[in-house]
């Protein structure tokens, strides 16, 4: 299967950039929000979110029995392809249904367009929209580094979402909230031995959870882990 190689040298970036990054988003992000119709998927989206719980990274059920955590990068195209291809068919058949709960473990390592994009959904995570915007992201995703995240993209999205004060979202984009979460997925990422993304670690919610190697970018790839992690 097609991943991005990982290296976690450059992972650092992503909050050693933080304050430089600051100021261009508080200088980006005045003005008013408004539908438009470059972005695409909403409708999808919304179908699938609707009615699930959200809570910071995680969708689900937190009583879900068993945890699939994601460690991804929004700008990662095989990334794209998992979250447009396969994670539909893990929310209706896992995550609706109360058996498992997803969280999303985000890297920035392939480009400035991956820390803007990252910031901007953990900052949606704030207001328990961050799946909402991650999602219309990957929809939306352009080609790698060509500044295709830019600040008329991401108030479009936020405009797509229903309860999201976009203004905030854009604002704690480079808050200490929003570092922590970073920090936390590299360090989560490091130890478990993630090299590339996708990447995915199954187990009993509130247990070890173990990296899971797949073949393909399906869903039939992780669901036979999560089966296993069911039958626990």
């Amino acid at each position: 299967m097609g991943r991005r190689t990982l290296v976690f040298g450059s992972v650092g970036v992503a909050v050693v950039v933080a304050g430089v990054l600051a100021a261009v988003f508080a200088f980006g992000s005045s003005g008013g929000t408004q539908a438009s119709s470059t972005v695409t998927g909403a409708d999808r989206v919304a179908t699938l979110l609707d009615g699930i719980p959200q809570q910071g990274t995680a969708l689900g059920d937190p009583s879900a029995p068993v945890t699939l955590v994601e460690f991804a990068d929004p700008q990662c195209p095989y990334c794209g392809v998992w979250e447009r291809d396969a994670l539909p068919d893990i929310v209706d058949g896992y995550v609706r249904t109360g058996k498992v709960r997803v969280v999303f473990d985000g890297l920035a390592f392939v480009g400035p367009d991956s820390l803007t994009a990252l910031r901007t959904a953990l900052a949606a995570a704030q207001q328990n929209r961050f799946w909402n915007v991650l999602e219309l992201l990957y929809e939306n995703q352009g080609t790698e580094n060509t500044g295709w995240v830019t600040d008329s993209l991401l108030r479009d999205i936020g405009a797509a979402v229903p309860g999201l004060d976009t203004d905030r979202m854009l604002a704690d984009r480079s808050s200490a909230a929003v570092d922590g979460l970073i920090t936390q997925a590299n360090t989560t990422a490091r130890n478990a031995g993630v090299t590339a993304t996708p990447s995915f670690a199954v187990g009993r919610t509130g247990g070890q959870l173990q990296l899971v190697r797949v073949n393909s970018l399906t869903a039939s790839a992780i669901t036979p882990a999560l089966d296993a992690a069911l039958k626990q």
